[in-house]
C-alpha cells in the first residue's frame, strides 16, 4: 500500500470529523517514511491528549505499520482557533 500525505488527510478527515489536518512528509528524501500531523476535531473535546493520540493511532493503524516516524498534535476547534490568534 503507497501512503501519501493526501491519504492521511482524508482517512483522519473520514474517520474523526476532523475539520482540519495538516499532513506534512518529513521523510529526508520525502519516501512517506516518517509524518508530522496536526488533527483539529471536536471528537476530541474533554479528551486527554493520550486518549486523543490513541483514536488518531487507531485510525491509522494500518498505515502506521509502513511508517517509521510519526509525530502528531490533537487540538479541538476550540484550541486551534485559539492558537492561530496567537
Amino acid at each position: 500500500m503507497a501512503i501519501t500525505a493526501d491519504h492521511i488527510r482524508e482517512k483522519l478527515i473520514k474517520e474523526l470529523a476532523a475539520v482540519h489536518v495538516d499532513v506534512e512528509d518529513t521523510s529526508p528524501n520525502r519516501c512517506a517514511a516518517s509524518y508530522k500531523v496536526l488533527v483539529v476535531s471536536s471528537q476530541f473535546e474533554g479528551k486527554p491528549l493520550l486518549q486523543r493520540h490513541r483514536m488518531v493511532n487507531t485510525c491509522l493503524a494500518e498505515e502506521l505499520k509502513e511508517i517509521h516516524a510519526f509525530e502528531q498534535k490533537t487540538l479541538t476547534p476550540e484550541q486551534w482557533e485559539k492558537q492561530k490568534s496567537q
